[in-house]
């Protein structure tokens, strides 16, 4: 009892609020959504389960993420800049460069501390159940880093109904439990799993408030969902990708996510209208894009049997739940590249339009898609506009629920902040030396206050050259080749949440003023700057072309060396018949 005094004592003086006073948290990350996806941000796909929650608590329409998945991961968990936390960018696009730098360790760097690792200390349980991709070797998995127990991918993303990559770049689906390699159960889908492996967790917990953290493989590529989600979304998609961008972005206008005079931004130059595809074509990305909602509606399916399990274990009141995106939709179409076809033949796979969307099936959305997907914003995943950036944020049970779109400017570094916050724990840099870049939404959350970030302050973004400087209502970015041409440009964002209109030549003050903002951020974080010829397409191709180099090496050397003794034999039996025949 003495004992237990003096621990009780002790969290009170560090900072921390007595159990009866600390909510369970659980945070969903979904994979590659676009701001408009969800049901209550005016998509297509069927959520009611993550409406429910967003009716109940704040919808966000102005958070900003990074562009890729693992540095927005690097953010999410621990309130820090992605290149101090040492994940700068994503493996697969890393450069030799930035390879040498700790900044880009692909990893957390030794001193970086997570959510789950100072939640942990002040008395809650935590877990982690799907997509980690933030390294695995030499300790960092979720169990180095503050999890309990884990059940978690680390790679960019794997098929959804069976353990087996997705790409090229991976030989295999690396899934470890506990930090121990693992298998997947012989009835997997990804949503359906990650569910069931966290329900498991929680049950097994005891009194103690728990953080869970649940990152669905939905919507990644590969794009797959249960045929009976899919076929619910049949004629929706059928008008093609540049009415539904319409369609968003006057839907975006009549729920307040945009403004009423808001431009839509143009279709990417290079890509194509639906009208130029035959009829076979057509089928098939309709058919995708079905998928894609089908596989959103399948997540939501599952997010609801943890709703239902909190509810009958009497948990749910005393939750909190932070529901939002990594990134914006993926641009990428793997069956649209011959090799990768060639890959997919020889790894199973198929992107037959019957079947697709289901086991054995690869496929994607491809960009045309992405950009209606984004809309409002323009363009999508990898890149620093607004399709890449802003995606939606759901925060539920802090509070009354607020009715509408919550515009108070936020970002990804933000979310770690938060829940300490609502947590008791105390926002500190004792024992890891690294100051957090966000800040806590609660006085927007307990309607204390409109803003967290004033109109002076500037918050920068970085990641492969895809850079964001936010200033108040302006917005500095610049973006990298195919689709960029690595010019900074300058935005009202609050008027043109689009980037139809650059201000670079209107507002040249301002301009100087934000790249010079955006230089000390750049500095204090130890940004490589990419060259302006810098293709993030083209760096993944090279880096999947090493892999493969290296993972076949052995092998190839082995056939060489082999045919070199063939041949060596070969000609020693020419030679002994030639010397037969010459003695006969």
């Amino acid at each position: 009892m003495t004992r237990w005094i003096i621990l009780v004592a002790w969290m009170q003086c560090a900072g921390f609020a007595s159990a009866a006073e600390q909510p369970n948290v659980v945070l969903i990350l979904v994979d590659d959504a676009g701001l408009m996806d969800f049901g209550g941000y005016g998509g297509e796909a069927r959520t009611p389960n993550i409406n429910a929650l967003a009716d109940a608590g704040i919808r966000f329409s102005n958070y900003h993420t990074s562009p890729l998945c693992a540095p927005s991961r690097a953010m999410l968990l621990t309130g820090v800049d992605n290149h101090l936390t040492g994940v700068g960018t994503i493996p697969e696009v890393l450069t030799d460069e930035q390879a040498k730098a700790p900044e880009y360790a692909m990893h957390f760097n030794q001193n970086i501390k997570t959510v789950a690792d100072k939640l942990r200390q002040a008395g809650y349980r935590t877990y982690m159940t799907g997509k980690w991709h933030l390294g695995s070797e030499g300790g960092n998995l979720p169990i180095h880093h503050g999890f309990d127990k884990s059940f978690a991918l680390d790679a960019s993303g794997a098929d959804n109904w069976e353990q087996k990559s997705y790409m090229p770049y991976y030989d295999h689906a690396p899934w470890y439990e506990d930090g121990e390699p693992a298998d997947l159960p012989e009835e997997f889908y990804s949503s359906k799993f990650i569910v069931d492996q966290m329900i498991e967790y929680i049950g097994s917990s005891d009194d103690a408030p728990f953080f869970a953290y649940l990152a669905f493989q939905a919507v990644h590529i590969p794009i797959q969902a249960p045929r009976e989600f899919t076929d619910r979304y049949e004629g929706v998609y059928g008008e093609g990708w540049q009415q539904l961008q319409k369609s968003r972005f006057s839907k975006g206008k009549v729920l307040g996510l945009i403004p009423e005079d808001a431009e839509m931004p143009k279709l990417p130059v290079g890509l194509r209208s639906w009208d130029s595809l035959t009829v076979e074509d057509k089928r098939y990305y309709e058919r995708s894009m079905m998928v894609n909602a089908g596989m959103l509606e399948a997540m939501d399916y599952h997010i609801g049997r943890l709703l239902d399990y909190l509810k009958e274990q009497s948990l749910f009141e005393d939750t909190v739940f932070i529901i939002t995106s990594d990134n914006g939709p993926e641009f990428n179409d793997p069956a649209a590249n011959s090799l990768m076809q060639r890959w997919m033949q020889l790894n199973d796979y198929h992107n037959d339009v019957d079947r697709l969307g289901e086991r054995g099936s690869l496929a994607a959305i491809g960009p045309e898609w992405a950009v209606a997907a984004a809309s409002p914003g323009d363009l999508f995943k990898f890149y620093a506009t607004e399709g890449g950036l802003r995606v939606p944020l759901i925060v539920s049970g802090v509070g009354p629920g607020a009715a509408g779109f919550n515009h108070a400017l936020s970002f990804v570094v933000d979310i770690t902040p938060t829940i300490l916050d609502l947590a008791g724990v105390k926002n500190t840099i004792r024992n890891d030396g690294v100051a957090m870049y966000g800040r806590s939404l609660t006085p927007i959350l307990r309607g204390t206050s409109i803003q967290v970030y004033r109109d002076y302050e500037a918050v920068g973004m970085e990641v492969s050259g895809n850079s964001a400087l936010f200033k108040g209502d302006y917005k500095l970015a610049r973006n990298t080749l195919p689709h960029g041409d690595a010019q900074w440009r300058l935005f009202h964002i609050l008027s043109d949440p689009g980037e139809t209109m650059d201000l670079s030549f209107e507002l040249p003050a301002l301009k100087e003023t934000m790249l010079s903002d955006y230089q000390s951020y750049a500095d204090a974080m130890h940004v490589i700057e990419m060259p302006a010829d810098f293709n993030p397409t083209e760096q993944l191709a090279a880096n999947v072309y090493d892999r493969l180099l290296k993972r076949y090496l052995v092998v190839l050397v082995a056939v060489i060396l082999l045919l070199i003794l063939l041949v060596a034999g070969t000609v020693q039996l020419i030679r002994k018949s030639s010397r037969s025949r010459r003695r006969t």
